[in-house]
């Protein structure tokens, strides 16, 4: 199945309850958090409610063994399905966190590049 990796890229100052409680739902309580869960349609519908926060996109299996190997959090011997990350070593991009990917920005859905993200936050 495919995994989702959803990064929460903008703080907490003046994010409506509804969005906020939706990214407490998904584990991403502060910036450069990553979450990874399987693609589902509730996944999805909560990624469009929060998509102004967080950037989200397919993760494959070398990205995601990097991560567990580097960042994992263990609790009582069972990895955690989320992971503190590093601020991007390169920036966020020409637009920063204020546009969407696709307007050249870090917001949103990126696809496979979320992968690209990642390994420059590790």
């Amino acid at each position: 199945m495919v995994k989702l990796a959803i990064i929460r890229l903008r703080g907490t100052d003046d994010v409506n309850y509804k969005v906020e409680s939706t990214m407490r739902m998904l584990k991403l309580h502060k910036k450069h958090t990553c979450s990874v869960y399987d693609d589902k349609p509730e996944i999805r519908g909560m990624l469009e409610k929060c998509k102004d926060y967080v950037t989200y996109g397919e993760l494959d299996d070398d990205t995601y063994k990097l991560l567990v190997e580097k960042r994992a959090i263990k609790i009582d011997g069972k990895v955690q399905n989320y992971f503190h990350l590093n601020p991007p070593r390169g920036g966020f991009g020409p637009r920063g966190l204020k546009a969407a990917f696709t307007n050249k920005g870090a917001l949103g859905y990126r696809g496979s590049k979320i992968n690209d993200l990642i390994k420059k936050m590790i």
